[in-house]
């Protein structure tokens, strides 16, 4: 029996005085999105190689692999041709080796396993895998066009793999045999293997702790041994193949002669040794590797990394060049990780004919120029500097209008004219551009020390186009932030309007400024606003302020304020590009600091300027350069406030917990139903990691939006509105009046909360309108113009608010139906909101255990979607407005996010068994801002401090990627081996050849099990699986031939065996008829 309450009957009242109302007339709306239009797949990466590892470059190829601590690589051709694969163990990659020439790339990585990559194809694909499990990988060496592969480890073995099949070869180099039977201790582990150049047939075998050994493959004994001094780090060999050089850990260059008798190197140096007053020698760095180069002039190139004295090694990371007797010190900005020589010939006996040097820094990838004096570098094209200045918010803007890529190229080509780099071609321009795409994409990125860096993001290219550096308005701080603390100007939030070029961002001083974009360099004063966010809760109920304030409006005598920045003063010269136009600083409040910036929006149509942060609101006039509102949030609420509150003084959360205490509102408000009432239990504040109703310490604004739209219930006419989200799931709307055209400059606008709230669960992260047909209602803006010619304030024509598609909304005659959509998201549920009836027309939960961390809605198709990312690591995708969910599919898990949080190891493992997976020290408002969905369906987000990964959404442009991504490979002719001399042909000095087939194939058995095990790749699993099904196959036509064959003579013997039948009765028949005859005659009668 259904029980009656007097809520009941009060609402049943309430349905009955709205009976006579006129219903809004339902109109179906056709959505065309479909499930299968969306594909999720991460499409590019761009960035610098996060705790690079190790290098690898093709000389023919000219392509660059470059592994990292996580097990990624990155392939690297030519500007544009940049592709990232990683390995399912994700262990680090320590070696890396080029099949040269071949399209194949061999990996070692931390879990003692080797891969070989395929790029060939424009996605690589591991082919074979070889997983060591008794022993650890810790060299590697191919010599040049064999398959062949040598694999030192640990205990000091050395074992060779077929790179063809992936299987070990009998033949095994144990290192008690290598070295001397008289050693009593063990070498370590092999560092270096390589083969003479002249002379394939001895293999150069080092150890950790110096010991070397020239093994001949084919009498399978050393045929020499020397020991260092010193442990050893690295060998390079001279061409001619009768010397060697190696580097140590004391910082010295001893160089060894492969046929000498003596147990000392022929030369043993310290490049950067000094001597002491005392007259002895400091002591050096390590030399961690050298390289023994040299051209057909004579020149001879000795480079290493590392060796400094100890007084400066630890403050300079440096790569030296000894060039004949020149000796050049280039110094580093940071650590080194490796570094190639870049030669014109692959060949080992050959001049190499150094011409560039690849430097792996630990931050940076630098490319040297051997060929000019100096050795300038070259300038980087790729975008290896993403992370110059750390990343802490980006934004990302898919069909941006035509202009304005051009725009910003030509302001920062101007401004960025780079002296000192090399004029020569950049020597990495190995693959080939894809195809380009149909539309404009940007990504603008903000960072830590105030820059804001603009890029071209279209297709599969990432090109910077101009920096803007926001900290040049302000005075250079007195005291500089303390490590762990963060930069006074790190960029928080940023929003672009493409159209007008207006700029706005929120830096970490809760400072807002906005910019203007000229072409022309301009002087004037940058204008300031110091506006405190302050609000007090009258005792006696009265919540209706007044909400029209000047610049400072509630500034009380007994409140101490303080500016911890200040704009520089006077007239400012301003670069051409963007020029800071307004600043708006928050004050400190008797000591204590504002809450940061937490949402940001403008209207370039209004001139209004809105940011919020935990406590309250702000509005602002950017054209009278005027503060319209600024005030706590709950003052926004007026009489309709929710919540009991006590009077409390502007502190920062953790200071005001104590003061502060709410309670759920007794009844609900018109536009609220029953359920969308506020759950503590289930809600999570984004200002706070507790979600707990009586720990929630304010009400942060959360999300903005400018738009026409209607103010009141049933309305009939569109006005210009402000709707504010806050972190409680409240949405109001502040009405805004805007002066004549003609009266604009002297007076400004005028903004009042209209009272109208909706409530949702959780906190609201997305707004956005529809017409009545469906369609995204595009914002109003003015477009930009250049204020050099056009003096006068003109207003220019703004983008329509309406749709071909939509229905007047002007019109007396239709004042009855419902003409527009809102979409409001928040990180539990969403609602489509019909206006101006405001009745609830759609509701769609979106996750009930977890927390939605970033929600947009896009245009993908021709169609609007809302698209979610959950905490759980999923992506949900629903068709609007119905809130059809299209996809749930997993994607990334928060935790790979989680370096973007102060503390690691931020998911509590109890709370993830409760189902409830939730940051305990620190919340994922950071990871919302470098995580962006834009329209075309796709998304990019922070995927290390120095990358960031682009993602699609879309289908049809997954179809599509394979054009777009750049072939790495190209086919290249081998080139021609150098030629061996009359005199060295004659007496036997030239190179000699060898058979490794014939000394590590069949003959020589096979490799034990029990060393290393061989997993198929994906493709090679699946060309087994395909051998399998051709062999099954073809035993079954087989076995077909032969039940048909049978058949066949069967039948034959069938046809026999009825002629036989045939003739035994003719033969009866016959033998009758002869008995007949001759039946009753006598013998003498026949």
């Amino acid at each position: 029996m259904k029980k009656f309450t007097l809520k009941h009957v009060f609402e049943g009242l309430r349905s009955t005085v709205q009976q006579p109302q006129a219903k809004p007339e339902q109109v179906s709306i056709v959505e065309t999105l479909q499930a299968e239009n969306f594909q999720v797949a991460k499409t590019v990466r761009h960035g610098f190689p996060y705790q690079p590892t190790s290098l690898a470059f093709d000389p023919i190829q000219k392509v660059l692999a470059v592994g990292t601590k996580h097990g990624s690589i990155r392939l690297i051709g030519r500007p544009g041709v940049d592709v990232h694969v990683r390995h399912e163990s994700e262990a680090a990659v320590l070696h890396m080796l080029f099949l040269i020439n071949e399209g194949a790339l061999v990996a070692a990585t931390a879990d003692d396993a080797i891969h070989l990559w395929n790029y060939r194809q424009k996605r690589p694909e591991i082919v074979h895998s070889l997983k060591f499990q008794r022993e650890r990988i810790t060299c590697l060496f191919l010599p040049f066009q064999s398959k062949w592969l040598y694999v030192g480890t640990e205990r000091g073995n050395i074992h060779i793999v077929n790179i063809e099949v992936f299987q070990l070869s009998g033949y095994t180099i144990n290192w008690n045999k290598a070295v001397e039977l008289s050693r009593k201790t063990h070498p370590g582990a092999v560092v270096h293997l390589s083969d003479c150049p002249v002379d394939p047939s001895k293999l150069l075998i080092g150890y950790d702790s110096g010991s070397l050994v020239v093994w001949d493959l084919k009498n399978k004994a050393a045929d020499a041994r020397y020991q260092c001094a010193e442990p050893l780090k690295s060998i390079s060999w001279h061409h001619e193949g009768k010397q060697f050089m190696c580097s140590h850990s004391d910082g010295s260059l001893t160089t060894w002669a492969i046929k000498q008798t003596t147990s000392k190197p022929v030369s043993a140096i310290f490049p950067h040794a000094k001597t002491n007053k005392e007259g002895k020698q400091e002591p050096c760095k390590c030399i961690q590797k050298v390289e023994w180069k040299c051209s057909k002039n004579g020149d001879t190139f000795v480079i290493f990394s590392g060796g400094l004295t100890n007084d400066r090694a630890g403050r300079t990371p440096s790569i030296t060049v000894i060039h004949g007797k020149t000796t050049t010190v280039l110094e580093m900005e940071h650590n080194v990780v490796d570094f190639i020589t870049l030669c014109e010939s692959p060949f080992a006996s050959d001049f190499a004919e150094p011409y560039a040097l690849v430097v792996l820094l630990h931050n940076d990838l630098v490319v040297v120029d051997l060929h000019t004096q100096g050795y300038p570098c070259f300038e980087n094209p790729y975008s290896m500097d993403l992370h110059e200045s750390p990343v802490t918010c980006c934004t990302y803007l898919a069909d941006c209008p035509a202009d304005l890529i051009p725009a910003f190229y030509s302001v920062g080509a101007r401004g960025q004219k780079r002296q000192g780099f090399s004029e020569r071609e950049w020597p990495i321009s190995g693959g080939e551009w894809g195809s380009s795409c149909s539309y404009a994409e940007m990504i603008i990125t903000g960072h830590a020390d105030g820059t804001v860096k603009f890029w071209d993001a279209s297709s599969v290219s990432l090109q910077v186009l101009y920096k803007l550096k926001t900290a040049k308005v302000f005075e250079k701080p007195r005291t500089r932030s303390i490590d762990g603390d963060e930069d006074p100007f790190a960029i928080q939030h940023i929003f672009l309007c493409p159209e007008s070029r207006l700029l706005c961002i929120a830096g970490a001083t809760a400072h807002v400024v906005l910019f203007k974009y000229f072409k022309q360099e301009t002087t004037g004063e940058v204008p300031c606003l110091e506006i405190p966010i302050v609000y007090e809760v009258y005792e006696s109920g009265d919540c209706s302020p007044e909400y029209e304030f000047p610049p400072r409006p509630t500034l009380q005598a007994s409140l101490d304020y303080f500016v911890p920045i200040r704009v520089r003063g006077g007239s400012q010269k301003k670069a051409a590009g963007y020029q800071a136009d307004l600043v708006c600083l928050t004050p400190w409040v008797d000591g204590e600091p504002p809450g940061s910036i937490s949402a940001l929006s403008i209207n370039s149509s209004y001139g209004l300027l809105s940011y919020g942060n935990e406590s309250g609101l702000v509005i602002v006039d950017y054209i009278a350069k005027s503060c319209l509102l600024n005030m706590g949030t709950p003052e926004l609420y007026g009489n309709a406030d929710p919540y009991q509150r006590v009077p409390r003084s502007p502190k920062r959360a953790d200071s005001s917990k104590e003061d502060e205490r709410c309670k759920s509102p007794s009844s609900d408000q018109d536009s609220q139903s029953p359920e969308d009432k506020l759950d503590g239990s289930f809600s999570r504040s984004r200002s706070s990691s507790i979600s707990s109703l009586e720990n929630i310490s304010s009400e942060a604004i959360q999300c903005l939006a400018f738009a026409d739209s209607y103010t009141r219930k049933n309305d009939s006419q569109m006005a210009p509105t402000l709707w504010v989200g806050t972190s409680l799931g409240s949405v109001i709307q502040v009405m805004v009046s805007i002066p004549p055209l003609e009266t604009r400059l002297s007076t400004p606008a005028t903004v009042i909360p209209s009272g109208t709230i909706f409530r949702l669960k959780g906190s609201v992260l997305a707004m956005s309108f529809l017409d009545c047909n469906g369609a995204l209602i595009p914002y109003q803006y003015e477009s930009w113009r250049d204020a050099n010619k056009e003096k006068k304030l003109e207003r220019t024509p703004t983008k329509s608010l309406v749709d071909n598609r939509m229905s007047p909304t002007n019109s007396g005659e239709q004042t009855w139906g419902d003409r527009q959509f809102v979409v409001i998201g928040s990180e539990k549920v969403a609602r489509v909101v019909a206006l101006p009836s405001q009745n609830c027309v759609y509701k769609q939960i979106i996750t009930e255990v977890s927390f939605v961390v970033k929600a947009e809605i896009i245009q993908i198709k021709d169609s609007v979607c809302l698209v979610c990312y959950v905490a759980t690591g999923h992506i949900s995708v629903f068709s609007l407005p119905s809130l059809r969910q299209l996809i749930y599919v997993d994607f990334l898990p928060l935790v790979d996010l989680s370096f973007q949080t102060r503390k690691t190891g931020i998911v509590d493992p109890m709370l993830s068994i409760w189902g409830q997976q939730m940051f305990v020290n620190e919340d994922t408002d950071q990871i919302a801002r470098t995580f962006c969905f834009t329209n075309y369906g796709h998304g990019m987000y922070l995927c290390s401090p120095t990358e960031i990964q682009k993602f699609t959404l879309a289908s049809d442009f997954c179809k599509e990627l394979q054009n777009l991504l750049g072939e790495l490979f190209q086919p290249h002719d081998m080139p021609e081996p150098p030629k061996q001399s009359f005199f060295k042909g004659l007496f036997g000095g030239g190179v000699s050849q060898l058979d490794r087939e014939e000394l590590f194939g069949e003959s020589s058995g096979k490799g034990s099990r029990s060393v290393a095990k061989h997993v198929p790749g994906p493709t090679a699993q699946l060309e087994a699986l395909n051998a399998k099904a051709g062999s099954v196959a073809g035993d079954v036509a087989r076995t077909r031939m032969l039940m048909v064959e049978r058949g066949q003579k069967l039948s034959e013997l069938e046809e026999r065996t009825g002629r036989m039948m045939n003739e035994s009765e003719s033969f009866s028949t016959a033998a009758h008829q002869l008995m007949l005859k001759y039946k009753d005659k006598k013998w003498y009668q026949l």
